[in-house]
């Protein structure tokens, strides 16, 4: 009974670092198009750049070297920082500014009416 206990202690530990590591993926790489949306556009420039110069080289694969490589280590990079957030042992659910993760609290936010600062403290007419 004691080894069943082990092996799907072993199983959700697996599972839930194989989750945080998929969550983190997916927001870093979102990040990572929203707002390093510059760092893009300079990244593409030194690619174009790379491209024409080893076109005289390497006339047939310049581009796809290029865009290989550049979109190679963008994911690698990605990765490599899922991996070590996950190792660290950092929850994406604790991570303040990730507040569209957490799905277990529920903000009962009342509705605010635009009138309401002008006719809420009204007693009597």
């Amino acid at each position: 009974m004691q080894v069943l206990n082990q092996g799907n202690w072993q199983n959700s530990y697996i599972l839930a670092m194989t989750k945080s590591f998929l969550i983190w993926t997916l927001t870093l790489t979102v990040c990572f198009l929203v707002v390093g949306f510059p760092v893009v556009v300079v990244l593409m420039t030194i690619g174009v750049l790379a491209a024409i110069v080893l076109q005289s080289v390497l006339p047939a694969s310049a581009i796809l070297l290029v865009s290989a490589g550049i979109l190679g280590s963008t994911a690698a990079l990605i990765m490599l920082g899922s991996v070590l957030l996950t190792v660290k042992g950092v929850n994406p659910e604790e991570v303040q500014w990730l507040g569209w993760l957490r799905e277990k609290e529920q903000i009962n936010s009342s509705p605010i009416y635009a009138s309401c600062p002008l006719t809420c403290n009204i007693n009597q007419l």
